[in-house]
């Protein structure tokens, strides 16, 4: 009987500690409606696991005030992203996996991580890389983020206004994961890799070239100086804590046991120093649908468990659909929108009247966005058919063409 009894302790107490692994945990998670940016619901809208992956819906936009942006035209927007993240990562043992232009991980608020380029080089040959930081930096908000031109609001840098960067008492929370699945923290960890000894900013061991030439690049000089360029930063090993990829395996708060994690790193004036966020190449495997073109919209192929920070081990069944179409009048496109209160991995299918099948959605995710599309069917009346394991919903739709 005492056996079966801590068993069942067992298995409740080793629930509540998967649910509250740092992965799991760290996400600023949108429980109110609050919006951001023109409106945009803001933070993390869900997050969803399973044994092996964690799945982060978010709209790129933060709670906290953004822009203005100076010198540039281009307007933050909600992007619908969901991103896949491991909850077992493993290094990479291969050929490493570059950490290319775009989104390169997310941080703990749903915003993307870019990385250190600006996507343009000297002359546009490829060798002279420019340096983000320097050349757009002044047109960074006070958070030090901005928009690209598809309006996905990202950092290059530390994310000042995510987290309190002058604590430096306190070893730094987890502020981000990167694609790989390890984790990006902030500026201050212990001395020691073992997590022993004071608190101090972690430093880069990327070092400023002293040279006053560029071989085949601009020399050094006013319009050019060092530093603008991501190839004027030389990694010395040993003159900085953190290794070429701007990490390091070490104890954490989070993580007692040790893990690889990524820094990001700033002076003692709190302004950014390169390679400001991961660097060069994934310390890990890196999973498909986050990063190249069409990236940051993962298909969920796996059941999964919507998380709370309850205390509990049980998992109340939230047994309904809820969703908005749009428009009232349906020409050629239809856009349902699942509320973040709303059942998970949703199937979607569409009927005309006659009882053909004309589109199915798999795993459909509450806080996202899909589109229907009637293009190829006449005026008249068709049935949505919506389903999870626990509820279903017919909706009617009307197409006037």
């Amino acid at each position: 009987m005492k056996k079966g009894i801590f068993s069942l302790l067992f298995l409740i107490l080793s629930s509540l500690l998967f649910a509250q692994s740092p992965e799991l945990s760290t996400w600023i998670r949108n429980t109110t409606g609050g919006t951001g940016y023109n409106g945009i619901p803001s933070n993390v809208q869900v997050v969803q696991y399973s044994t092996g992956n964690v799945y982060i819906s978010c709209t790129c936009i933060p709670g906290y005030s953004i822009g203005p942006w100076t010198g540039n035209p281009n307007t933050p927007s909600n992007q619908n992203f969901v991103f896949k993240i491991t909850r077992s990562p493993m290094q990479n043992t291969g050929n490493p996996t570059t950490i290319g232009l775009g989104h390169t991980g997310v941080w703990s608020n749903g915003v993307s991580v870019f990385n250190v380029s600006d996507a343009m080089s000297y002359q546009n040959q490829g060798i002279w890389n420019r340096n983000a930081y320097y050349w757009e930096g002044s047109g960074f908000d006070n958070c030090l983020g901005h928009p690209q031109q598809q309006g996905e609001y990202h950092h290059h840098v530390s994310p000042t206004c995510l987290y309190n960067d002058a604590d430096s008492l306190n070893h730094s929370p987890v502020i981000g994961y990167a694609f790989d699945g390890f984790p990006i923290y902030g500026a201050y960890a212990f001395t020691n890799t073992n997590g022993s000894g004071p608190i101090k900013r972690m430093t880069s061991s990327y070092v400023l070239s002293t040279n006053t030439t560029r071989a085949n690049g601009p020399a050094v000089n006013g319009t050019y100086p060092a530093g603008c360029f991501i190839e004027d930063h030389v990694y010395t090993q040993g003159s900085g804590d953190l290794d070429e990829r701007n990490g390091r395996f070490c104890v954490t708060p989070e993580y007692p046991s040790g893990i690889y994690a990524y820094f990001v790193t700033i002076d003692a004036a709190l302004n950014p120093v390169f390679p400001y966020t991961m660097y060069g190449t994934y310390y890990g495997v890196v999973q498909q649908g986050n990063t190249g073109p069409g990236s940051g919209h993962v298909t969920i192929t796996e059941p999964t468990t919507v998380y709370s920070d309850s205390t509990t081990a049980i998992h109340e069944i939230n047994a309904q659909i809820k969703f908005e179409i749009t428009p009232n009048i349906i020409n050629e496109y239809a856009f349902i929108y699942f509320d973040p209160a709303s059942e998970n991995n949703i199937k979607g299918e569409l009927y005309s009247t006659q009882g053909r099948l004309l589109q199915t959605f798999d795993f459909m995710q509450p806080s996202i966005s899909y589109t229907l599309d009637f293009t190829k069917y006449p005026s008249g009346n068709y049935f949505l058919h919506l389903s999870s394991k626990n509820v279903s919903r017919v909706e009617k739709i009307v197409v006037v063409k």
